[in-house]
Protein backbone atom coordinates (compact mmCIF):
# COMPACT_ATOMS: atom_id res chain seq x y z
CA UNK A 1 0.00 0.00 0.00
CA UNK A 2 1.29 3.22 -1.10
CA UNK A 3 2.04 5.80 2.00
CA UNK A 4 2.95 9.91 2.30
CA UNK A 5 6.15 11.23 2.58
CA UNK A 6 7.39 13.11 5.44
CA UNK A 7 6.40 16.24 4.78
CA UNK A 8 3.24 15.72 3.37
CA UNK A 9 1.28 18.16 4.85
CA UNK A 10 3.91 20.77 5.84
CA UNK A 11 2.57 24.37 5.00
CA UNK A 12 3.22 28.18 5.37
CA UNK A 13 2.33 30.44 7.95
CA UNK A 14 0.32 32.88 6.61
CA UNK A 15 -3.02 31.09 6.15
CA UNK A 16 -4.83 29.62 3.48
CA UNK A 17 -7.89 29.64 1.38
CA UNK A 18 -9.69 26.37 1.10
CA UNK A 19 -8.69 26.33 -2.73
CA UNK A 20 -5.06 26.61 -1.93
CA UNK A 21 -5.44 23.58 0.78
CA UNK A 22 -7.60 21.71 -1.75
CA UNK A 23 -4.35 21.92 -4.21
CA UNK A 24 -2.18 21.29 -1.69
CA UNK A 25 -3.76 17.81 -0.79
CA UNK A 26 -3.95 17.27 -4.63
CA UNK A 27 -0.01 17.71 -4.79
CA UNK A 28 1.04 16.01 -2.09
CA UNK A 29 -1.10 13.23 -1.27
CA UNK A 30 -1.28 9.63 -3.25
CA UNK A 31 -4.13 7.15 -3.52
CA UNK A 32 -3.85 4.64 -0.49
CA UNK A 33 -7.13 2.16 -1.04
CA UNK A 34 -7.04 -1.16 -2.34
CA UNK A 35 -8.50 -2.73 -5.34
CA UNK A 36 -10.81 -5.33 -5.15
CA UNK A 37 -13.66 -6.49 -7.35
CA UNK A 38 -17.82 -6.38 -6.59
CA UNK A 39 -20.65 -7.78 -7.52
CA UNK A 40 -22.59 -4.77 -9.37
CA UNK A 41 -25.43 -5.30 -6.01
CA UNK A 42 -22.46 -4.34 -3.52
CA UNK A 43 -20.75 -1.83 -5.95
CA UNK A 44 -23.55 1.10 -5.06
CA UNK A 45 -21.15 4.29 -3.33
CA UNK A 46 -17.92 2.47 -4.25
CA UNK A 47 -14.96 4.45 -5.98
CA UNK A 48 -14.51 2.95 -9.51
CA UNK A 49 -10.48 1.69 -9.66
CA UNK A 50 -10.39 1.41 -13.17
CA UNK A 51 -11.96 2.87 -16.50
CA UNK A 52 -14.87 0.83 -17.37
CA UNK A 53 -15.41 0.47 -21.72
CA UNK A 54 -17.83 -1.47 -22.83
CA UNK A 55 -17.86 -4.60 -24.37
CA UNK A 56 -20.42 -3.98 -27.03
CA UNK A 57 -22.57 -2.02 -28.69
CA UNK A 58 -26.04 -0.65 -26.56
CA UNK A 59 -28.33 -1.70 -27.82
CA UNK A 60 -26.85 -4.13 -29.30
CA UNK A 61 -29.13 -4.35 -32.07
CA UNK A 62 -31.25 -1.99 -34.04
CA UNK A 63 -34.80 -2.21 -32.27
CA UNK A 64 -38.53 -0.76 -32.38
CA UNK A 65 -39.08 2.05 -30.08
CA UNK A 66 -42.98 1.49 -29.71
CA UNK A 67 -45.01 -0.78 -30.40
CA UNK A 68 -46.76 -0.63 -34.19
CA UNK A 69 -45.62 -1.80 -37.92
CA UNK A 70 -42.27 -1.91 -39.28
CA UNK A 71 -41.81 -1.19 -42.95
CA UNK A 72 -38.75 -0.07 -45.30
CA UNK A 73 -39.13 3.40 -45.80
CA UNK A 74 -38.70 3.56 -49.88
CA UNK A 75 -41.52 1.06 -49.99
CA UNK A 76 -44.15 4.23 -49.14
CA UNK A 77 -45.53 6.96 -50.87
CA UNK A 78 -44.21 10.25 -50.40
CA UNK A 79 -47.99 12.17 -50.82
CA UNK A 80 -50.75 9.95 -50.64
CA UNK A 81 -51.52 7.09 -47.87
CA UNK A 82 -49.67 3.83 -48.49
CA UNK A 83 -51.72 0.60 -48.02
CA UNK A 84 -49.41 -2.55 -47.44
CA UNK A 85 -49.69 -6.32 -46.40
CA UNK A 86 -48.90 -7.87 -42.85
CA UNK A 87 -45.40 -9.31 -43.69
CA UNK A 88 -44.76 -11.34 -40.20
CA UNK A 89 -44.62 -10.61 -36.56
CA UNK A 90 -41.66 -9.86 -34.01
CA UNK A 91 -42.21 -9.75 -30.50
CA UNK A 92 -38.80 -8.38 -27.80
CA UNK A 93 -36.59 -11.41 -27.52
CA UNK A 94 -37.41 -12.97 -30.23
CA UNK A 95 -34.41 -12.84 -33.18
CA UNK A 96 -35.62 -11.43 -36.88
CA UNK A 97 -33.56 -14.05 -38.76
CA UNK A 98 -36.05 -14.94 -41.94
CA UNK A 99 -38.04 -12.25 -41.72
CA UNK A 100 -38.06 -9.39 -44.58
CA UNK A 101 -40.10 -6.37 -44.39
CA UNK A 102 -39.56 -5.50 -48.58
CA UNK A 103 -42.61 -4.24 -49.77
CA UNK A 104 -45.12 -5.53 -46.24
CA UNK A 105 -45.33 -4.31 -43.24
CA UNK A 106 -44.36 -5.86 -40.03
CA UNK A 107 -46.49 -6.51 -36.97
CA UNK A 108 -43.44 -5.01 -34.10
CA UNK A 109 -43.49 -4.38 -30.80
CA UNK A 110 -41.53 -2.22 -28.44
CA UNK A 111 -37.29 -3.54 -27.73
CA UNK A 112 -37.96 -6.31 -30.94
CA UNK A 113 -35.06 -6.42 -33.40
CA UNK A 114 -36.17 -4.85 -36.67
CA UNK A 115 -36.21 -7.06 -39.24
CA UNK A 116 -34.17 -7.11 -42.41
CA UNK A 117 -34.37 -4.58 -44.75
CA UNK A 118 -36.67 -2.11 -42.57
CA UNK A 119 -35.66 1.08 -41.00
CA UNK A 120 -38.64 3.24 -40.13
CA UNK A 121 -41.56 1.78 -37.50
CA UNK A 122 -45.11 3.56 -37.71
CA UNK A 123 -46.93 3.74 -34.00
CA UNK A 124 -49.81 1.37 -33.75
CA UNK A 125 -52.56 4.39 -33.16
CA UNK A 126 -51.15 6.32 -36.34
CA UNK A 127 -52.29 3.43 -38.73
CA UNK A 128 -55.63 1.58 -39.94
CA UNK A 129 -56.04 -1.83 -40.13
CA UNK A 130 -57.94 -3.19 -43.12
CA UNK A 131 -57.52 -6.97 -42.38
CA UNK A 132 -54.57 -8.40 -43.39
CA UNK A 133 -53.56 -5.24 -44.98
CA UNK A 134 -52.21 -1.98 -42.86
CA UNK A 135 -53.35 1.73 -44.46
CA UNK A 136 -49.86 3.95 -43.38
CA UNK A 137 -50.14 7.91 -43.43
CA UNK A 138 -47.84 9.92 -45.71
CA UNK A 139 -44.99 12.23 -43.67
CA UNK A 140 -43.26 10.23 -41.52
CA UNK A 141 -39.09 10.84 -41.70
CA UNK A 142 -36.82 7.65 -42.37
CA UNK A 143 -35.84 6.11 -39.23
CA UNK A 144 -38.58 7.00 -36.94
CA UNK A 145 -38.76 5.17 -34.09
CA UNK A 146 -36.05 3.14 -34.76
CA UNK A 147 -33.40 2.61 -32.14
CA UNK A 148 -30.09 2.28 -33.63
CA UNK A 149 -27.54 -0.23 -32.50
CA UNK A 150 -24.92 1.51 -30.61
CA UNK A 151 -26.96 4.44 -30.35
CA UNK A 152 -26.19 4.96 -26.33
CA UNK A 153 -22.50 3.82 -26.60
CA UNK A 154 -20.28 1.92 -29.23
CA UNK A 155 -18.21 -0.63 -28.38
CA UNK A 156 -14.93 0.28 -26.34
CA UNK A 157 -16.85 4.27 -25.43
CA UNK A 158 -15.61 4.83 -21.39
CA UNK A 159 -18.77 4.74 -19.81
CA UNK A 160 -17.45 4.56 -16.29
CA UNK A 161 -14.09 6.68 -15.59
CA UNK A 162 -11.99 5.75 -12.66
CA UNK A 163 -11.99 7.65 -9.49
CA UNK A 164 -16.06 7.82 -10.16
CA UNK A 165 -18.13 7.30 -6.98
CA UNK A 166 -20.71 4.81 -8.37
CA UNK A 167 -24.58 5.81 -8.41
CA UNK A 168 -27.47 3.74 -8.83
CA UNK A 169 -27.60 4.69 -12.63
CA UNK A 170 -24.40 3.90 -13.19
CA UNK A 171 -24.57 0.45 -12.27
CA UNK A 172 -27.38 0.14 -14.90
CA UNK A 173 -25.06 1.06 -17.34
CA UNK A 174 -22.76 -1.29 -16.56
CA UNK A 175 -25.36 -3.99 -16.19
CA UNK A 176 -26.96 -2.60 -19.71
CA UNK A 177 -23.26 -3.21 -21.45
CA UNK A 178 -22.98 -6.88 -19.66
CA UNK A 179 -20.91 -6.71 -16.20
CA UNK A 180 -21.66 -8.14 -13.17
CA UNK A 181 -18.90 -7.07 -11.34
CA UNK A 182 -16.94 -4.09 -10.87
CA UNK A 183 -13.17 -3.41 -9.68
CA UNK A 184 -13.36 -1.16 -6.71
CA UNK A 185 -11.60 0.84 -4.33
CA UNK A 186 -11.50 -0.84 -0.93
CA UNK A 187 -13.21 1.49 1.61
CA UNK A 188 -10.78 3.65 3.67
CA UNK A 189 -10.33 2.73 7.39
CA UNK A 190 -10.83 5.46 9.52
CA UNK A 191 -10.12 5.71 13.30
CA UNK A 192 -12.25 8.22 14.78
CA UNK A 193 -11.57 10.08 18.35
CA UNK A 194 -13.15 12.89 20.46
CA UNK A 195 -10.60 14.36 22.95
CA UNK A 196 -11.22 16.40 25.85
CA UNK A 197 -11.80 15.33 29.85
CA UNK A 198 -15.03 17.00 29.70
CA UNK A 199 -16.46 14.72 27.44
CA UNK A 200 -18.56 11.41 28.27
CA UNK A 201 -20.85 9.41 25.91
CA UNK A 202 -24.21 10.26 25.26
CA UNK A 203 -26.59 8.18 27.53
CA UNK A 204 -24.90 8.81 30.46
CA UNK A 205 -25.49 11.29 33.73
CA UNK A 206 -23.87 13.76 33.60
CA UNK A 207 -21.58 14.66 35.89
CA UNK A 208 -20.48 18.40 36.83
CA UNK A 209 -18.68 19.95 34.34
CA UNK A 210 -19.20 17.43 31.44
CA UNK A 211 -20.96 17.38 28.56
CA UNK A 212 -22.27 14.91 26.53
CA UNK A 213 -19.92 13.93 23.26
CA UNK A 214 -21.81 14.62 19.96
CA UNK A 215 -18.89 15.06 17.96
CA UNK A 216 -18.31 11.81 17.41
CA UNK A 217 -21.53 10.84 16.23
CA UNK A 218 -21.68 13.47 14.02
CA UNK A 219 -18.37 12.64 12.35
CA UNK A 220 -18.66 9.34 12.32
CA UNK A 221 -21.83 9.89 9.95
CA UNK A 222 -20.67 12.03 7.71
CA UNK A 223 -17.46 9.79 7.20
CA UNK A 224 -19.50 7.03 6.31
CA UNK A 225 -21.99 8.93 3.86
CA UNK A 226 -18.27 9.28 2.35
CA UNK A 227 -17.92 5.88 1.78
CA UNK A 228 -15.09 5.21 4.59
CA UNK A 229 -15.69 2.18 7.38
CA UNK A 230 -15.35 4.32 10.68
CA UNK A 231 -13.42 2.59 13.78
CA UNK A 232 -15.30 4.63 16.65
CA UNK A 233 -12.09 4.36 19.06
CA UNK A 234 -14.24 6.65 21.94
CA UNK A 235 -12.56 9.60 23.58
CA UNK A 236 -8.92 10.49 24.25
CA UNK A 237 -8.90 11.80 27.91
CA UNK A 238 -6.27 15.16 28.14
CA UNK A 239 -3.20 12.78 29.35
CA UNK A 240 -0.50 13.05 26.61
CA UNK A 241 1.19 9.70 27.01
CA UNK A 242 -2.07 7.46 27.02
CA UNK A 243 -3.25 9.51 24.38
CA UNK A 244 0.04 9.08 22.30
CA UNK A 245 -0.01 5.98 22.75
CA UNK A 246 -3.92 5.31 21.63
CA UNK A 247 -3.43 7.52 18.17
CA UNK A 248 0.18 4.87 17.49
CA UNK A 249 -1.74 2.28 17.96
CA UNK A 250 -4.49 3.69 15.47
CA UNK A 251 -2.20 4.68 13.01
CA UNK A 252 -1.06 0.64 13.01
CA UNK A 253 -4.10 -0.60 11.05
CA UNK A 254 -6.02 2.13 9.81
CA UNK A 255 -5.41 4.74 7.04
CA UNK A 256 -6.39 8.01 8.53
CA UNK A 257 -6.68 9.52 12.20
CA UNK A 258 -9.28 11.91 12.59
CA UNK A 259 -9.94 13.44 16.25
CA UNK A 260 -11.70 16.40 17.07
CA UNK A 261 -10.96 19.35 20.15
CA UNK A 262 -8.04 19.73 21.83
CA UNK A 263 -5.58 20.96 18.81
CA UNK A 264 -5.01 24.60 19.84
CA UNK A 265 -2.28 25.83 21.71
CA UNK A 266 -3.40 25.86 25.11
CA UNK A 267 -2.31 23.78 28.43
CA UNK A 268 -4.53 21.28 28.69
CA UNK A 269 -5.17 20.80 24.63
CA UNK A 270 -2.34 17.76 24.67
CA UNK A 271 -3.26 16.67 21.29
CA UNK A 272 -0.60 18.87 19.56
CA UNK A 273 2.14 17.41 21.99
CA UNK A 274 0.84 13.88 21.79
CA UNK A 275 0.96 13.10 17.92
CA UNK A 276 4.31 15.03 17.52
CA UNK A 277 5.55 12.11 20.29
CA UNK A 278 4.93 9.63 17.73
CA UNK A 279 4.77 11.24 14.27
CA UNK A 280 4.65 14.94 12.95
CA UNK A 281 2.05 17.78 13.03
CA UNK A 282 1.03 20.76 11.03
CA UNK A 283 -1.23 23.50 11.84
CA UNK A 284 -3.31 24.83 9.29
CA UNK A 285 -4.63 28.00 9.80
CA UNK A 286 -7.55 28.53 7.47
CA UNK A 287 -8.94 31.42 6.05
CA UNK A 288 -12.53 30.07 6.77
CA UNK A 289 -14.64 30.90 9.71
CA UNK A 290 -15.89 28.61 11.20
CA UNK A 291 -12.96 26.41 11.57
CA UNK A 292 -10.14 28.53 11.28
CA UNK A 293 -7.64 26.04 12.71
CA UNK A 294 -6.91 22.60 11.64
CA UNK A 295 -4.31 20.16 12.45
CA UNK A 296 -3.32 18.06 9.84
CA UNK A 297 0.43 15.54 10.28
CA UNK A 298 1.40 12.27 10.09
CA UNK A 299 1.87 9.33 12.35
CA UNK A 300 4.02 6.97 11.04
CA UNK A 301 3.34 7.25 7.54
CA UNK A 302 -0.86 7.84 7.89
CA UNK A 303 -2.50 10.91 7.51
CA UNK A 304 -3.90 12.41 10.83
CA UNK A 305 -6.26 15.39 11.32
CA UNK A 306 -7.39 16.85 14.01
CA UNK A 307 -10.58 19.12 13.83
CA UNK A 308 -11.69 22.12 16.06
CA UNK A 309 -13.97 20.92 18.87
CA UNK A 310 -16.80 23.34 18.27
CA UNK A 311 -19.34 21.03 16.57
CA UNK A 312 -20.40 23.39 13.45
CA UNK A 313 -16.69 24.35 12.64
CA UNK A 314 -15.87 20.87 12.72
CA UNK A 315 -18.92 19.96 10.55
CA UNK A 316 -17.62 22.73 7.87
CA UNK A 317 -13.76 21.73 7.78
CA UNK A 318 -14.42 18.32 7.21
CA UNK A 319 -16.90 18.64 4.48
CA UNK A 320 -14.85 21.63 3.20
CA UNK A 321 -10.96 20.49 3.49
CA UNK A 322 -11.44 17.19 4.91
CA UNK A 323 -13.46 15.59 2.26
CA UNK A 324 -11.38 16.03 -0.70
CA UNK A 325 -8.37 14.15 2.05
CA UNK A 326 -10.56 11.40 1.98
CA UNK A 327 -11.46 11.36 -1.45
CA UNK A 328 -7.56 11.69 -2.43
CA UNK A 329 -6.96 8.98 -0.11
CA UNK A 330 -9.75 6.93 -1.42
CA UNK A 331 -9.22 7.36 -4.93
CA UNK A 332 -11.93 9.55 -5.67
CA UNK A 333 -12.09 12.24 -8.22
CA UNK A 334 -14.31 14.84 -6.92
CA UNK A 335 -15.32 18.10 -8.19
CA UNK A 336 -15.93 21.17 -5.94
CA UNK A 337 -19.79 20.79 -5.01
CA UNK A 338 -21.75 23.73 -7.15
CA UNK A 339 -23.66 26.11 -5.26
CA UNK A 340 -27.25 27.48 -5.75
CA UNK A 341 -27.72 30.93 -6.71
CA UNK A 342 -29.95 32.12 -3.99
CA UNK A 343 -31.54 36.05 -2.99
CA UNK A 344 -30.35 36.62 0.57
CA UNK A 345 -33.05 38.17 2.76
CA UNK A 346 -31.31 39.69 5.78
CA UNK A 347 -27.99 41.54 6.08
CA UNK A 348 -24.71 40.74 7.46
CA UNK A 349 -21.29 42.10 7.51
CA UNK A 350 -17.89 40.00 7.63
CA UNK A 351 -14.40 40.88 7.72
CA UNK A 352 -12.31 40.68 4.39
CA UNK A 353 -9.73 37.91 3.42
CA UNK A 354 -11.77 34.99 4.96
CA UNK A 355 -14.92 32.70 3.95
CA UNK A 356 -17.37 32.38 5.70
CA UNK A 357 -20.43 30.17 6.07
CA UNK A 358 -23.48 30.80 7.21
CA UNK A 359 -26.51 28.63 8.17
CA UNK A 360 -29.18 29.19 5.85
CA UNK A 361 -33.10 27.88 5.36
CA UNK A 362 -34.44 28.89 2.25
CA UNK A 363 -38.12 29.46 0.68
CA UNK A 364 -39.88 30.86 -2.19
CA UNK A 365 -40.31 34.65 -0.98
CA UNK A 366 -43.57 36.72 -2.38
CA UNK A 367 -42.74 36.92 -6.22
CA UNK A 368 -41.82 33.16 -6.04
CA UNK A 369 -37.84 33.49 -6.05
CA UNK A 370 -35.97 31.35 -3.32
CA UNK A 371 -34.36 33.66 -0.64
CA UNK A 372 -32.47 32.34 2.37
CA UNK A 373 -33.05 33.59 5.53
CA UNK A 374 -30.32 33.71 7.97
CA UNK A 375 -30.61 31.59 11.14
CA UNK A 376 -30.22 33.82 14.07
CA UNK A 377 -27.65 31.61 16.44
CA UNK A 378 -24.45 31.39 14.53
CA UNK A 379 -21.94 30.24 17.06
CA UNK A 380 -19.99 27.48 16.61
CA UNK A 381 -21.14 25.67 19.01
CA UNK A 382 -24.92 26.14 18.15
CA UNK A 383 -26.07 22.45 16.35
CA UNK A 384 -29.60 24.00 16.13
CA UNK A 385 -27.64 25.85 13.43
CA UNK A 386 -27.28 23.02 11.52
CA UNK A 387 -30.22 21.06 12.49
CA UNK A 388 -33.07 24.02 11.85
CA UNK A 389 -30.95 25.31 8.52
CA UNK A 390 -31.40 23.47 4.90
CA UNK A 391 -27.58 24.61 4.25
CA UNK A 392 -24.62 26.60 4.10
CA UNK A 393 -25.01 30.19 2.30
CA UNK A 394 -21.23 30.43 1.27
CA UNK A 395 -19.48 34.36 1.42
CA UNK A 396 -16.22 34.83 -0.49
CA UNK A 397 -13.30 35.85 1.32
CA UNK A 398 -12.88 39.14 -0.57
CA UNK A 399 -16.24 39.94 0.46
CA UNK A 400 -17.00 42.64 3.53
CA UNK A 401 -21.05 41.55 3.67
CA UNK A 402 -24.24 40.95 2.44
CA UNK A 403 -27.06 43.29 1.62
CA UNK A 404 -30.71 41.74 1.57
CA UNK A 405 -31.61 41.74 -1.59
CA UNK A 406 -28.41 40.21 -3.25
CA UNK A 407 -27.50 36.95 -4.82
CA UNK A 408 -25.31 34.20 -2.46
CA UNK A 409 -23.73 31.34 -2.95
CA UNK A 410 -26.14 28.24 -1.09
CA UNK A 411 -24.95 24.81 -0.09
CA UNK A 412 -27.73 22.56 0.37
CA UNK A 413 -26.59 20.32 3.70
CA UNK A 414 -26.89 17.06 1.48
CA UNK A 415 -24.54 18.52 -1.30
CA UNK A 416 -21.88 18.23 0.66
CA UNK A 417 -22.03 14.53 2.20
Amino acid sequence: MAQLSDDCFAAGEAPMTIEEAVALVERRVCTVAGIETVPLARADGRISAVDVRTPGDLPPFDNSAVDGYAVRHAALAPDRETVLPLGGRLTAGVSAEGVLAGDTAVRIFTGAPMPRDADTVFMQEDVRAEGSRIALPPGLKPGANRRRAGEDVSRGDLVIPAGRRLRPQDLALAAATGFEGLAVRSPLRVALFSTGDELTDPGTVLRPGAIHDSNRVMLGALLRRLGVAVADLGILRDEPEPLARRLAAAAEDHDLIVTSGGVSVGEEDHVKAAVEAVGRLSFWRLAIRPGRPVAMGQIGRKPFVGLPGNPVAAYVTLLFVVRPLIARLAGQTLAPPTPQPVRAAFGYRKKPGRREYLRVSVAPGADGVVEAQKYPKDGSAALTSLTESDGLAELLDDATGVSQGDTIRFYPHALLW
